[in-house]
Protein backbone atom coordinates (compact mmCIF):
# COMPACT_ATOMS: atom_id res chain seq x y z
CA UNK A 1 0.00 0.00 0.00
CA UNK A 2 0.99 3.47 -1.19
CA UNK A 3 -0.56 6.48 0.23
CA UNK A 4 1.06 10.18 -0.56
CA UNK A 5 0.16 13.48 1.41
CA UNK A 6 0.23 16.02 -0.08
CA UNK A 7 0.28 19.22 2.43
CA UNK A 8 -0.32 21.72 -0.92
CA UNK A 9 -3.11 19.82 -2.19
CA UNK A 10 -5.98 21.79 -0.66
CA UNK A 11 -7.67 18.35 0.52
CA UNK A 12 -7.09 17.42 4.54
CA UNK A 13 -4.99 14.80 5.16
CA UNK A 14 -7.32 12.49 6.49
CA UNK A 15 -9.25 13.11 3.42
CA UNK A 16 -6.05 12.16 1.25
CA UNK A 17 -5.72 9.03 3.43
CA UNK A 18 -9.39 7.88 3.27
CA UNK A 19 -9.76 9.05 -0.65
CA UNK A 20 -6.25 6.83 -1.75
CA UNK A 21 -7.55 4.00 0.36
CA UNK A 22 -10.86 3.62 -0.80
CA UNK A 23 -9.36 3.95 -4.49
CA UNK A 24 -6.79 1.59 -4.23
CA UNK A 25 -9.57 -1.15 -2.15
CA UNK A 26 -12.00 -0.29 -5.15
CA UNK A 27 -9.31 -0.62 -7.67
CA UNK A 28 -7.94 -4.19 -6.58
CA UNK A 29 -4.81 -3.15 -5.56
CA UNK A 30 -5.30 -4.04 -1.77
CA UNK A 31 -7.33 -7.30 -2.13
CA UNK A 32 -10.23 -7.62 -0.08
CA UNK A 33 -8.61 -9.42 3.23
CA UNK A 34 -5.53 -7.22 3.47
CA UNK A 35 -4.45 -6.14 6.62
CA UNK A 36 -3.97 -2.59 6.91
CA UNK A 37 -1.54 -0.86 9.39
CA UNK A 38 -2.17 0.04 12.44
CA UNK A 39 -3.56 3.74 13.03
CA UNK A 40 -0.36 4.45 15.10
CA UNK A 41 1.86 2.78 11.99
CA UNK A 42 0.48 4.14 9.63
CA UNK A 43 0.47 7.75 11.39
CA UNK A 44 3.94 7.54 12.26
CA UNK A 45 4.65 6.05 8.33
CA UNK A 46 3.28 8.98 7.00
CA UNK A 47 4.06 11.85 9.55
CA UNK A 48 0.63 12.61 10.75
CA UNK A 49 -1.31 12.58 13.88
CA UNK A 50 -2.73 9.26 15.04
CA UNK A 51 -6.03 10.48 15.49
CA UNK A 52 -5.66 11.88 11.89
CA UNK A 53 -5.33 8.32 10.50
CA UNK A 54 -8.02 7.03 13.11
CA UNK A 55 -10.93 9.70 11.38
CA UNK A 56 -9.70 8.09 7.84
CA UNK A 57 -10.17 5.10 9.03
CA UNK A 58 -13.58 5.44 10.76
CA UNK A 59 -15.02 7.25 7.35
CA UNK A 60 -13.67 4.10 5.61
CA UNK A 61 -15.37 1.68 7.62
CA UNK A 62 -18.35 4.01 7.73
CA UNK A 63 -18.41 3.54 4.11
CA UNK A 64 -17.64 -0.43 4.42
CA UNK A 65 -14.44 -0.02 2.70
CA UNK A 66 -12.79 -1.69 5.40
CA UNK A 67 -14.05 -3.48 8.36
CA UNK A 68 -12.19 -3.47 11.98
CA UNK A 69 -11.92 -7.16 13.83
CA UNK A 70 -11.23 -5.88 17.38
CA UNK A 71 -7.27 -6.80 18.50
CA UNK A 72 -6.82 -8.72 15.07
CA UNK A 73 -6.62 -6.09 13.10
CA UNK A 74 -8.29 -3.83 10.23
CA UNK A 75 -9.12 -5.23 6.71
CA UNK A 76 -10.24 -4.25 3.38
CA UNK A 77 -13.82 -5.62 3.19
CA UNK A 78 -15.48 -7.27 0.55
CA UNK A 79 -16.95 -3.94 -1.43
CA UNK A 80 -19.77 -6.21 -3.02
CA UNK A 81 -20.81 -7.31 0.81
CA UNK A 82 -20.51 -3.54 1.67
CA UNK A 83 -22.65 -2.44 -1.05
CA UNK A 84 -25.44 -5.24 -0.84
CA UNK A 85 -25.50 -4.15 3.17
CA UNK A 86 -25.85 -0.41 1.99
CA UNK A 87 -28.55 -1.49 -0.30
CA UNK A 88 -30.99 -3.63 2.28
CA UNK A 89 -30.60 -0.81 4.65
CA UNK A 90 -31.93 1.68 2.22
CA UNK A 91 -34.20 -0.42 0.82
CA UNK A 92 -35.54 -1.60 4.47
CA UNK A 93 -35.53 2.32 5.34
CA UNK A 94 -37.64 3.31 2.46
CA UNK A 95 -39.89 0.11 2.75
CA UNK A 96 -40.93 1.46 6.82
CA UNK A 97 -40.93 5.08 5.17
CA UNK A 98 -43.39 4.20 2.59
CA UNK A 99 -45.51 2.03 4.95
CA UNK A 100 -45.62 4.95 7.72
CA UNK A 101 -47.07 7.44 4.60
CA UNK A 102 -49.79 4.91 4.05
CA UNK A 103 -48.90 4.11 0.40
CA UNK A 104 -50.01 0.25 -0.53
CA UNK A 105 -47.43 -2.81 -1.67
CA UNK A 106 -47.88 -1.84 -5.05
CA UNK A 107 -47.58 1.77 -4.51
CA UNK A 108 -44.27 1.68 -2.85
CA UNK A 109 -42.98 -0.72 -5.20
CA UNK A 110 -43.93 1.30 -8.38
CA UNK A 111 -42.60 4.13 -6.55
CA UNK A 112 -39.07 2.13 -5.89
CA UNK A 113 -39.31 0.84 -9.58
CA UNK A 114 -39.67 4.38 -11.02
CA UNK A 115 -36.69 5.34 -8.67
CA UNK A 116 -34.39 2.76 -10.17
CA UNK A 117 -34.80 3.28 -13.66
CA UNK A 118 -34.84 6.97 -13.46
CA UNK A 119 -31.02 6.18 -11.88
CA UNK A 120 -29.98 3.74 -14.42
CA UNK A 121 -31.70 5.59 -17.13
Amino acid sequence: MTLKIRIDDGAAPYEQVRAQISEQARGGALPVGYKLPTVRGLAEELGLAANTVAKAYRALEADGVIETRGRNGTFVASARDAASREAATAARTYAERAHRLGLTEEAALEAARDAVRAAYA
